[in-house]
């Protein structure tokens, strides 16, 4: 006699509300939602003055179809989908192409369709270029410059520690292009991290990912786990109260100290076995005073700094544009520090960031 399993064991993560994907498609396979119309072509906004045309404004002199873009690795997998390295077959330039499946909430779709708008029409030399983006065959790939040498996650995994001067230098770029973001694009980044401050072999430093990949893993059941973002969020935001453009502030900090000491600034070594569990950070981060920077191990000035960024009341955190002047990063302007030379003698590493 066989034994059923009651129903009440079966465990179905099915959205409560879900819209089809096929409701956003136009018979010719063009993807349609609002002004935003994405397909093989490319990406188009419609407004009532104009429409605006794909890659208008990016710095390339050909255009980029799926046709002309040849698969050379993949270089990243992650919930999301997969990031691989593409060349131009006429060019030869390289790109770094990451393809995102499109079976997801009406939410999560809302946002990825805000985050192709933002990287439509980012100009900022501090933020990653989206050079182009498609849709076909239930899928979105955009088209995003590469960054060979990888993250500041991937260069402290080589070096373990990155001195004072380069963090100056570093932090200068990715605080501009948190003012470009905030002041000029009103966007709030919402996943700053070591992972998604993306590096080249020329020192540049620029900012990726406008919470795609986040928004995709907490789509997919992974609220409880810690996949590298929930750790690097405001005390606000882990409570669900509102939050403004200080919480990238606060994740700004907390990479910055994790690049400095080697570690997340929350664990005291980085003996996993002994790392507190999920929810033990969270309390931690809401609850338990602000981590800081050990007087005894690094300046006056970068103490401060990272204590401008750690506050637990989002009202006491400084600017971007404010952090740009702090006397941190103005101790190194005049000091002619190369991040070049630190990053551009490392391995490229092995999988690219998503």
């Amino acid at each position: 006699m066989k034994i059923k399993t009651p129903l009440t064991e079966l465990k179905l993560s099915v959205p409560a509300q879900e819209t089809p994907i096929s409701s956003f498609l136009t018979a010719s396979g063009t993807f349609c939602d609002g002004d935003l119309l994405l397909n093989q072509k490319g990406l188009r906004l419609m407004s009532d003055e104009k429409e605006s045309r794909p890659s208008e404004g990016k710095e390339l002199d050909f255009e980029i179809t799926p046709a002309d873009l040849e698969s050379v690795k993949v270089i990243g997998k992650g919930n999301g989908g997969v990031v691989q390295l593409v060349r131009h077959k006429w060019d030869g330039k390289l790109f770094a192409m990451k393809v995102i499946q499109m079976n997801i909430q009406e939410e999560i779709r809302k946002q990825i369709v805000q985050e192709l708008i933002i990287n439509q029409a980012s100009q900022c030399p501090h933020v990653v270029v989206c050079y182009q983006s498609f849709y076909h065959n239930g899928a979105f790939s955009l088209v995003l410059e590469y960054m060979d040498r990888g993250s500041l996650a991937d260069v402290i995994k080589q070096v373990k520690t990155i001195l004072e001067p380069y963090l100056a230098v570093a932090c200068k770029q990715v605080l501009q292009g948190l003012v470009y973001l905030h002041n000029e694009r009103h966007v709030i980044h919402r996943d700053i991290k070591p992972s998604n401050l993306l590096v080249n072999h020329k020192g540049e430093v620029k900012i990726s990912d406008f919470g795609v990949s986040a928004s995709l893993a907490s789509s997919m059941g992974q609220r409880d786990t810690f996949v590298g973002t929930y750790n690097y969020m405001s005390p606000e935001r882990i409570s669900g109260s509102t939050y403004e453009y200080s919480s990238d502030i606060w994740s700004l900090g907390l990479s910055v100290l994790e690049c400095a000491i080697g570690r997340f600034p929350y664990l005291q070594s980085e003996d996993q076995e002994n790392s507190p569990s999920f929810y033990e950070l969270l309390a931690a981060i809401v609850e338990s005073p602000p981590p800081t920077a050990p007087p005894n191990q690094f300046s006056p000035e970068f103490c401060s700094f990272v204590s401008a960024c750690i506050q637990k009341d989002p009202r006491d955190r400084s600017s971007s544009l404010d952090l740009l002047r702090h006397p941190f990063i103005k101790k190194f302007e005049d000091k002619d520090i190369d991040l070049g030379i630190l990053v551009g003698s490392l391995e490229p590493p092995v999988n690219y960031p998503r």
